[in-house]
């Protein structure tokens, strides 16, 4: 599928604005021990920065600097371990991959690479750290979707049984943040009493006033955490029903009591609530493709002198349906490549341009993506109301979000459990 995916360092301007706020230490040391890596200060000293931009970008005041450090550390530990899963199961990425997603920044930010390379030296952020941090970023993408992502099917029964289910007539959408206080897997009485006392201690902070940003930022132990906990927009009829019951009492602003949950303890806010719209009329494309993607195997050359064989053996006469069942490295390959109708938004930014700006039925030069080479040809387009199809393709995407959200939390948890973790971060 060519869906939309967000690797957070690819549209994160703040790395474009890193003010580094955090002290700087004259000698460098051990902050943490994870298995067979190390985490230094000067390393902790600049996620810590990092994240304070994040949540500046957020309106949200960062959390005193020892309860950043803290946070920050947290988070660094959980990589960590997933990183060396990565190189323990030869997971990588590839040279070229970072050299396209370093690309893609400039071009996000209306540069070039000399360009970009002059305004972090500006902003005081040195080019190899900063790709180093863009291989980060994509190599915990990558294992977030084989390792989970891959793993998760959502049914047309849930689908149907979600649409069918009384909240399905709740045409609201809530935008929601979170704080999470996560239990691992085995904890006994004495952990789990600690967590509860933990999430307690957010809560009385929230009762108090404290904002919501600042306390996800200080306490919680999701990913979104140094985005003060915003989860985004999510349809009633995708989330439990015993949460839709608490949030439909909450005005925006308010927060939840203590939510105990399979991972932990949650505390939820309502930033927003919407009704959705009962017709959305859209422009449709309806669009085959082929695919060649680049891997740790195809390199980037390999890969665009493959897609520039099969496009010379289509304006030769091949047919660009078998061409796909033979070569597309996609799931649509088994119908020719026929991807269906898709609507703008559907597709990521560098396909949806090619393919709003195709002639029909005419084949498309090589199209780069982040997901590989692809050939393009739109056969059909059209006005159409979506509001039907759209109600069961945005259930399924959030019944998806959220069985991966809980299963990566699973993931993470078990490997964090299983690793060697030596915690520096007090010593003297």
């Amino acid at each position: 599928m060519i869906m939309k995916k967000t690797l957070s360092i690819l549209i994160f301007g703040a790395l474009l604005q890193t003010a580094h706020a955090a002290p700087v230490q004259e000698v460098d040391r051990i902050v943490a021990v994870v298995n067979k890596s190390v985490i230094t200060e000067l390393d902790l000293q600049s996620r810590i920065a990092e994240a304070i931009t994040s949540l500046k970008e957020q309106h949200v005041s960062a959390p005193p600097l020892e309860v950043l450090r803290r946070q920050v550390l947290d988070q660094m530990i959980g990589e960590a371990t997933q990183i060396e899963f990565a190189d323990n199961n030869h997971i990588s990425i590839s040279e070229s991959d970072i050299d396209q997603a370093v690309l893609r920044v400039a071009e996000r930010n209306k540069l070039d690479l000399a360009g970009l390379k002059a305004e972090l030296k500006k902003q005081n952020i040195d080019f190899i750290r900063f790709r180093a941090d863009v291989q980060r970023e994509m190599l915990l993408a990558r294992l977030k979707d084989s390792e989970v992502a891959s793993r998760i099917t959502v049914t047309d029964a849930e689908v149907d049984r979600a649409l069918q289910n009384a909240l399905a007539s709740n045409n609201n959408e809530y935008h929601i943040a979170n704080i999470l206080v996560e239990v691992p897997e085995r904890a006994d009485a004495a952990q789990v009493e600690e967590k509860s006392q933990r999430a307690q201690q957010a809560l009385a902070l929230l009762n108090s006033g404290k904002p919501f940003g600042t306390v996800a930022a200080s306490y919680s132990n999701s990913t979104n955490a140094m985005k003060g906990g915003d989860l985004g927009w999510r349809p009633a009829a995708s989330l439990p029903a015993e949460l839709v019951t608490i949030l439909d009492g909450l005005q925006p602003g308010q927060h939840t009591a203590v939510v105990r949950t399979q991972q932990g303890f949650f505390i939820f806010q309502m930033v927003e609530k919407r009704s959705q719209h009962t017709q959305q009329i859209a422009e449709q494309y309806h669009v085959s493709h082929i695919l060649i993607r680049t891997n740790e195997a195809v390199s980037e050359a390999d890969a665009k002198a493959k897609i520039l064989q099969i496009h010379d053996r289509i304006l030769r006469g091949a047919s660009f349906a078998e061409m796909a069942k033979l070569y597309s490295e996609d799931g649509s390959n088994s119908k020719g490549g026929d991807l269906g109708w898709l609507s703008l938004g559907d597709s990521v930014p560098e396909f949806e341009k090619a393919m709003t700006s195709l002639p029909l039925n005419t084949l498309s030069d090589p199209v780069r993506s982040p997901f590989g080479w692809h050939l393009i040809l739109v056969q059909a387009k059209r006005s159409q109301d979506v509001s039907t199809e759209r109600a069961r393709m945005q259930m399924r995407q959030q019944i998806r979000a959220r069985k991966i959200d809980e299963a990566y939390i699973d993931w993470t948890s078990q490997l964090r459990d299983a690793a060697f973790v030596q915690d520096r971060l007090n010593d003297k």
